[in-house]
């Protein structure tokens, strides 16, 4: 099944705001691209490099779309989809997603078949498992705030089981443990360039917080960036460390010493974002109903 794209204007010009000029050296493209305007609340956006496509959800719509880099064209990946928010890349190249309506952390397998990685904690239902990234060691590590349970719109609604919405590590083993137990509802997060760190966002508090990685644990979680524009939902590092992260106005870059040096500004709310393409400098972004391709000098966070 193929959907038709929007009619054009396919570009708009990018709308960059420069804080510090250490921000000059990232951008790139004077446009940023429409590739799909069609969606409910898009989602989750995940590249393969292998398959050269962007794989992205559409939450309310039940559905994962699939953006191809050859073609342009979009099509539906999966429907239903189990209200799939967050989607990442395994070592292996497998689609892990957050399963929002289903309250668990899937795989899905080379032959299309779907793997329930999580899905319980001491017999209690998840809440609604929400972004996720993977380690280099095959450790998987997910948030799981209530969103997909508070109503019928992003999910099924349902009580909650488990008291508080925590960060969790799965094991190479299986095992599900809790890292984080002091948020109000962590969103977006990912690993700095070496993997001794991890930024996690707490929503509601407008915060990315910093936390340092001892093997399956984590320390600290000191504050290292606050929002300026409603809320923070996805992040993403680059090759330099920088973070990137979604916002109500658009995508805010951070310098590793938490400075904020500059925006992309873009006509809807940014939810995700992930870096992609040939060389890993395109920046994909999902906002509101939009899928925006940005094409930058700085690449995304290589794997160690």
């Amino acid at each position: 099944m193929t959907i038709t794209l929007a009619p054009p204007p396919r570009r708009i010009r990018a709308e960059l705001v420069v804080l510090d000029d250490r921000f000059r050296t990232v951008a790139g493209d004077e446009y940023v691209e429409c590739l799909y305007d069609g969606g409910r609340w898009l989602e989750g956006p995940a590249y393969s490099s292998a398959w050269r496509c962007l794989v992205f959800s559409d939450i309310p719509n039940d559905r994962l779309l699939r953006w191809d880099e050859v073609s342009g064209q979009v099509s539906v990946f999966r429907q239903p989809s189990g209200y799939v928010n967050g989607n990442t890349l395994d070592r292996e190249g497998r689609l892990i997603s957050c399963s929002q309506g289903d309250r668990q952390v899937v795989r899905t397998e080379y032959d299309g078949r779907r793997t329930v990685l999580a899905a319980h904690l001491d017999g209690n239902r998840l809440n609604s498992p929400n972004d996720v990234v993977v380690k280099s060691d095959g450790s998987i590590w997910f948030t799981d705030p209530p969103y997909g349970i508070t109503s019928n719109y992003e999910g099924n609604a349902a009580e909650q089981e488990i008291d508080g919405c925590h960060v969790y590590r799965i094991g190479t083993d299986g095992t599900l443990t809790v890292v984080a137990d002091d948020f109000t509802r962590p969103n977006g997060l990912a690993f700095s360039t070496d993997e001794s760190q991890l930024y996690i966002v707490d929503t509601p508090a407008r915060h990315i917080r910093r936390f340092e990685v001892d093997g399956g644990k984590l320390l600290g979680g000191e504050v290292f960036a606050l929002c300026e524009a409603g809320m923070f939902d996805g992040i993403r590092l680059d090759h330099a460390g920088r973070v990137w992260a979604a916002t109500h106005e658009g995508v805010h870059c951070f310098d590793p010493d938490g400075t904020l040096i500059g925006k992309l500004l873009l006509p809807d709310i940014v939810s995700n974002l992930c870096f992609g393409g040939a060389k890993g400098n395109r920046l994909f972004i999902t906002a509101t109903t939009t899928v925006w391709s940005w094409l930058l000098t700085a690449s995304g966070a290589r794997r160690p």
